[in-house]
């Protein structure tokens, strides 16, 4: 829950890196990679999780400057991560300029409900995790190692030299 500012940028910072080692381990072959024909490939996630922090936060009255939610997705992996990169240092840069803990209580249009704008930052961060789960299923069906968010992955066990926990 998020209560103050303090408790997002603390949440975030966590979050933000976790995708960033996600974004980080794919190749430009692995964008491609999808579950079936008709889902999303890998690329099409990871490039949602960029721009969504645009179409977002945008909404909240934030000024920022992040990739726009418009942009078409580049052909490379590292084009995504400087992407999300940018966005993200953005929105922290611009959340301890422009807003107080007050902040967090204004309601604003989200997709035609009314939000806290505690809760478009919580949702984001739900929205960061949905998709990163998403994206480490792809990850491993194309022969990838995937990073560790909370605590060591498989592939991090294995290079420790320890038996992966069941």
């Amino acid at each position: 829950m998020i209560r103050n500012l303090e408790d997002f940028l603390t949440v975030w910072q966590h979050e933000s890196d976790s995708t960033l080692k996600v974004l980080e381990a794919l190749t430009d072959m692995s964008l491609q990679q999808r579950v079936s024909e008709d889902s999303r490939t890998l690329g099409t996630l990871a490039w949602h999780l960029v721009i969504s922090i645009d179409e977002m936060i945008g909404r909240t009255g934030l000024e920022f400057s992040a990739t726009p939610h418009e942009t078409p997705q580049p052909l490379t992996a590292k084009e995504m991560v400087e992407a999300y990169r940018q966005s993200s240092d953005s929105i922290v840069k611009a959340i301890k300029e422009q807003w107080t803990n007050e902040s967090l209580l204004e309601e604003q249009d989200m997709y035609g409900e009314l939000w806290t704008v505690a809760t478009v930052l919580q949702t984001l961060i739900y929205h960061q995790i949905h998709h990163r789960g998403q994206m480490t299923i792809l990850m491993r069906q194309a022969g990838l190692s995937v990073p560790g968010m909370y605590g060591p992955s498989k592939d991090e066990w294995l290079a420790f030299g320890e038996e992966a926990p069941e």
